[in-house]
């Protein structure tokens, strides 16, 4: 990974896909963690795929799984997974947040809605 593509230190955006939860009907399958910002973004088999949009916005090309007991990275540009650093806590969202989520607004057809 380049050093301009990633900072290590800085925090995930939050416990949750921060486009997402901005919606009142926004909701997630797995969530992926920028590895430049931290922005915290919905997965491709999500409905909305705010990770990937994200990545293209910015031109930040890598994301972590924010999934617990995951720490793979995903590289955008090359199309497949790829090695990196030890980012900062927290590394996922917490072990008892529904997946899918939030709960509160996963549709009862969610399997079928997903990408």
């Amino acid at each position: 990974m380049a050093d301009n593509s990633l900072d290590p230190t800085v925090p995930a955006s939050g416990t949750g896909c921060v486009e997402c939860l901005a919606s009142p009907d926004g909701w997630w399958f797995h969530l992926r963690r920028c590895a430049a910002c931290g922005h915290v973004g919905c997965c491709d088999s999500s409905p909305s795929q705010h990770a990937s949009h994200h990545a293209s916005d910015t031109g930040h090309p890598y994301v972590q799984s924010f999934e617990p007991g995951e720490d793979w990275f995903w590289s955008y540009p090359d199309s497949q997974f790829a090695e990196g650093p030890q980012l900062a806590e927290p590394t996922s969202h917490p072990a008892d947040q529904a997946v899918p989520g939030p709960a509160d607004r996963v549709p009862s057809n969610w399997q079928e809605l997903l990408n």
